[in-house]
């Protein structure tokens, strides 16, 4: 029932920046904390950032800490990854999830999340 539309990615060089966004319908939107996934090739699907309801905390894969931000408007059902000093090992699908229920005060299980978008393809050049 819950539609979620990833979009911004794309093609970009080694240290520079993109903005993903990803676009919620459900209308009960404000009570989902929601992800960011991805998968690069060849490897599983990893944890990447995850804000509560109503964006009071924020968790971030070390990877992308410092670099990453997770935000979002309810107002406008979407929730939103700015990424800076993009590097190679950032290529990957990025995907949006939503999970409806809880489970725990931590923000980085797949397997919590009901719902999920289709992807969005980050690619990082040399």
């Amino acid at each position: 029932q819950v539609q979620l539309v990833e979009s911004g990615g794309g093609l970009v060089q080694a240290g520079g920046s993109l903005r993903l966004s990803c676009a919620t319908s459900g209308r009960t939107f404000s009570s989902y904390v929601m992800g960011w996934f991805r998968q690069a090739p060849g490897k599983e699907r990893e944890f990447v950032a995850g804000i509560s309801t109503h964006g009071a905390t924020t968790q971030y894969a070390d990877s992308v800490k410092g670099r990453f931000t997770i935000s979002r408007d309810n107002a406008k059902n979407t929730v939103y990854l700015q990424m800076n000093s993009l590097k190679l090992e950032d290529t990957a699908v990025y995907y949006c999830a939503a999970r409806s229920r809880y489970y725990s005060n931590s923000y980085n299980r797949l397997s919590d999340y009901d719902y999920w978008g289709q992807g969005t393809q980050v690619t990082v050049s040399s």
